[in-house]
């Protein structure tokens, strides 16, 4: 009898379509003929739990980040918006990254209609695809075990669960990656210029997605094709030249289109000064993240608090600045290691045991290079991470989650075919076990969160490095079933439970944070902490322009209480109260810091430092009538208030300044111009004000940061003309408080100055 198999089904004379499909389905289901038959159903038990732990209540997180939000939201309106990926329909400005990650949520949003889940599903399944992708990836080189090991170590490292349920560009940045990973090795099979070719399209639109931090893989993709590659050394140098054209043509179509496009017809350039994308690329995402000379940004080299906390608890000036400290220990401190760092040693053992086991290979062995382009993706990339001087944020390490999958699924598995060599049997026990006990370290920052879980991890640790041990002595299943089963609670129970709780909780803001609340700091930003720094009463963060004891200060944009305490509620709703003591002058909300320094919301995350505002619905209602006769129903300094409005009311709210408060759009006499011309109704009094940060008591037991100036909290220079267009609206138009928020009708200038003045 012969045996037709489902891809020659099409060539077959007389089979019906009906046939074609079940053959393919059979396939589907089935997998390769020559799969053992547990590894398909094993790869669909993957993808299906990974889109369950990515899906799975996503839209209890609301707007998510509310900053990329709007720019959805924009983009699902406006096709021009869409294009340049501006945060408003109206395209004043566009967010501070390119709009790739956002045309795909805006494409969802529109077909769908605007709501957490048209735009969050997308990430969801950028996840579950990466994941995919890294399976076919490692697998082809080893076995569909290692591919396993390696998806699920990626799917269920904590920062992985966060940021694929997340509206941020991580999540796109991430798949593009694993995908010109996937390209480069296809290439290095056979030396393909095609592959090739498409690796570079891949990190092209990954530029698109996160500009510059697509790139940390270029050397480790390059090296490997060079070295590796079966054909002589000179097509090799002009097949990587053959790539790199195709970075430069699938990123640079877009950088171009931009730069041609005339000032005047197209939203400012957001994160810039001088309304550039170049400028953008190389300065403030650029080179600015690694010396810390980002223009404008909110902190990075040099944030000082010194001088400003009370007396005893002086924070002395850290090695990175107001994102925490640098050095090679920075993914393992307590504000990183929980997010990334589980598997890290030992993907750096496995590392180092693959290397040496396919030592003696030929220079175009696939599993020799497989090793080094992850490991030189983790080295590479972990290394810019640990000493960057600039913005540095906990989930920016989602990048090295691919990276330390494939080495751990592919190290793994390479040993455990070779366990009845006592040498390789000890160098696995020895990973497993100190996999189990830096579990146990990660667990213990975090004493009172389900503390049974790290003892069971250190005994299955151990039980499995005995287990593996004695696999050299005895061939009998059971104890190769007992083995693997131990070794892969020892090292999956602990980020498992991170991602489970990362899963749970709603989050919301700029920065958020995987895995339960912790002593670390909030976000990236490491003012507060056990440990000297911390005050045993507790902290409170007070906003712009409210001194502790509720007293206005000059710089700060006018506005009242109603801030949010992170975890937001759900879109529409009014979030935030009022602040006790509170005076107009600032933006509202305080953020309490408790007596460990831990934040009072979900995950001790910062995202609800940098959440968008909630107005309630009275302010709603006011900022809706009429909407249609201006094209900005309201003006604030900086995206994340200007994004809440927006969100809540469904039409074009103006971001003066830009995320940070701190970009030179619009200018003092271009804001006079869009009043006098009638295009803006109100100016909403609730934004960042910015310059040194100060801390005090406030006679409640409690101690209080109140910032001051302008371009945002510890901005690093950047534009005072957020500050300017404040003040000129304080002197010229008369405030009126509705739900807690001064806001001033731009339409009805006050007796004492003119509206164009």
């Amino acid at each position: 009898m012969t045996t037709i198999h489902p891809e020659q089904a099409a060539a077959v004379p007389g089979r019906s379509e009906p046939q074609i499909i079940k053959a393919w389905a059979l396939r589907l289901v089935r997998g390769r003929e020559a799969d053992q038959r547990w590894v398909r159903p094993a790869l669909l038990a993957l993808l299906a739990a990974t889109g369950f732990l990515y899906i799975y209540s996503l839209g209890e997180s609301g707007w998510a980040n509310t900053f990329y939000a709007a720019a959805v939201q924009a983009g699902s309106e406006s096709w021009k918006a869409w294009f340049f990926g501006s945060s408003d329909a109206a395209n004043f400005i566009t967010v501070d990254k390119p709009p790739a990650s956002l045309w795909v949520m805006g494409l969802s949003a529109r077909m769908f209609g605007m709501n957490s889940w048209s735009m969050l599903v997308p990430q969801a399944l950028e996840g579950v695809a990466a994941v995919g992708l890294l399976y076919l990836t490692v697998r082809r080189r080893f076995s569909p075990a290692a591919g396993l090991v390696a998806g699920a170590v990626m799917a269920l490292t904590p920062v992985a669960a966060l940021m694929f349920r997340f509206n941020n560009p991580d999540a796109l940045l991430v798949l593009l990656m694993v995908a010109a990973a996937y390209a480069v090795l296809r290439a290095q099979e056979t030396a393909s210029t095609k592959w090739l070719v498409w690796a570079g399209v891949f990190l092209g639109f990954g530029f698109l997605a996160k500009q510059l931090q697509a790139f940390l893989v270029l050397p480790a993709f390059a090296l490997t094709y060079l070295l590796f590659a079966p054909t002589g050394w000179w097509r090799r140098i002009w097949q990587l030249l053959a790539a790199g054209a195709a970075v430069v043509v699938s990123a640079g179509w877009w950088i171009l289109t931009v730069e041609l496009w005339p000032a005047s017809s197209r939203p400012y350039i957001g994160g810039s000064q001088n309304n550039s994308i170049l400028e953008l690329t190389l300065g403030y995402n650029g080179l600015g993240r690694l010396n810390g000379d980002e223009t404008g940004s909110v902190g990075g080299g040099g944030a000082r608090t010194a001088g400003y906390m009370p007396s005893g608890m002086e924070m002395p000036t850290m090695r990175g600045g107001g994102w925490g400290e640098t050095g090679w220990d920075r993914l393992f401190d307590p504000s990183n290691g929980g997010q990334i760092s589980w598997l890290m040693p030992a993907a750096l053992a496995l590392l180092l045991a693959g290397l040496w086991v396919t030592r003696r290979r030929k220079m175009s062995d696939g599993q020799r290079a497989a090793f080094v382009l992850w490991g030189g993706w983790l080295i590479g990339t972990a290394l810019v991470f640990s000493f960057m001087k600039g913005i540095f944020h906990e989930y920016y390490s989602v990048a090295l989650a691919p990276a330390v999958g494939a080495l751990v699924g592919m190290g793994g598995v390479l040993l455990w075919e070779k366990r009845k060599s006592w040498k390789a049997a000890l160098v696995l026990a020895a990973t497993v076990a100190g996999s189990a006990y830096w579990a146990y370290v990660l667990l213990d920052r975090t004493p009172d969160w389900n503390p049974w879980l790290r003892w069971v991890v250190v005994v299955s640790g151990v039980l499995a490095a005995a287990a593996i041990l004695a696999t050299t002595r005895f061939s009998a299943r059971l104890v190769a079933g007992t083995a693997a089963g131990l070794t892969l609670t020892a090292i999956l129970a602990g980020p498992a439970a991170y991602a489970v709780e990362t899963m749970n909780t709603p989050h919301t803001g700029a920065i958020p944070g995987a895995g339960p609340a912790s002593g670390r700091g909030p976000g990236g930003l490491k003012l507060f902490g056990p440990g000297p720094y911390g005050s045993p009463q507790g902290m409170q963060m007070l906003p712009p322009g409210q001194v502790p004891d509720g007293q206005g200060q000059n710089g700060g944009a006018p506005g009242g209480p109603g801030g949010n305490r992170g975890g937001g509620p759900a879109p529409g709703q009014n979030g935030g109260s009022p602040v006790p003591g509170g005076a107009p002058g600032g933006p509202g909300g305080a953020v309490t810091f408790g007596p460990d320094g831990t934040r009072g919301m979900p995950n001790n995350e910062a995202g609800g430092l940098l959440d968008g505002s909630k107005p309630g619905k009275e302010l709603t209602a006011l900022l809706k009538k009429d909407a249609s006769d201006y094209t900005w129903v309201a003006a604030g300094v900086g995206s994340n208030v200007a994004a809440g409005y927006q969100l809540a009311t469904g039409k074009p709210v103006m971001a003066i300044g830009g995320f940070n408060g701190s970009d030179p759009a619009p200018s003092l006499e271009q804001f006079k111009k869009y009043v006098a011309d009638g295009k803006i109704h109100y100016f909403v009094g609730e934004g960042r004000g910015g310059g040194p940060v100060r801390m005090g008591p406030d006679g409640n037991g409690t101690y209080s940061f109140a910032v001051t100036g302008t371009g945002g909290p510890g901005s690093n220079g950047g534009s005072d003309v957020s500050s300017q267009i404040s003040a000129w609206v304080q002197a010229n138009f008369t405030a009126q408080t509705v739900d807690g928020v001064t806001v001033y009708d731009l339409t009805q200038p006050n007796s004492g100055g003119a509206a164009a003045s």
